[in-house]
């Protein structure tokens, strides 16, 4: 699939759940080495400025920085503003989708989710 040298930023307030996406991506061949985390948008911010990134897969609902707000704060910045973006959430209110659809979001996924849930998404972000 050519996912190997696409480097990913994993943001959730959980490490575990942080553990599990990134099990979830090396099972769809993405390499471990460039699997990045954060446990808040405030830090994946501050990373994604040093570190060049393809894709950030983060949670919603985190303290410090929420996944909305910092979905809203790449958008916002002129080198970011393009970077691939996938929501992960509890939330299936449709008020909160539209909300990060109207913030630019590229694709969002609700938890509980499987691996494949996780490679369709992606496959919709980066089609071959």
């Amino acid at each position: 699939m050519g996912y190997e040298t696409k480097k990913v930023m994993v943001v959730d307030d959980s490490s575990v759940m942080r553990q599990i996406i990134k099990n979830n991506l090396k099972q769809l061949g993405f390499d471990q080495t460039n699997l990045l985390d954060a446990e808040d948008g405030e830090q994946a911010l501050k990373r994604i400025n040093e570190d060049e990134v393809d894709l950030v897969i983060s949670d919603w609902n985190m303290p410090k920085m929420t996944g909305i707000d910092f979905l809203k704060a790449v958008r916002a910045d002129g080198s970011l503003k393009e970077l691939p973006f996938l929501m992960v959430t509890s939330e299936a209110d449709k008020e909160k989708i539209m909300e990060a659809v109207q913030a630019g979001v590229n694709q969002y996924i609700v938890k509980p989710f499987n691996a494949t849930q996780l490679e369709e998404k992606i496959r919709e972000i980066f089609p071959n």
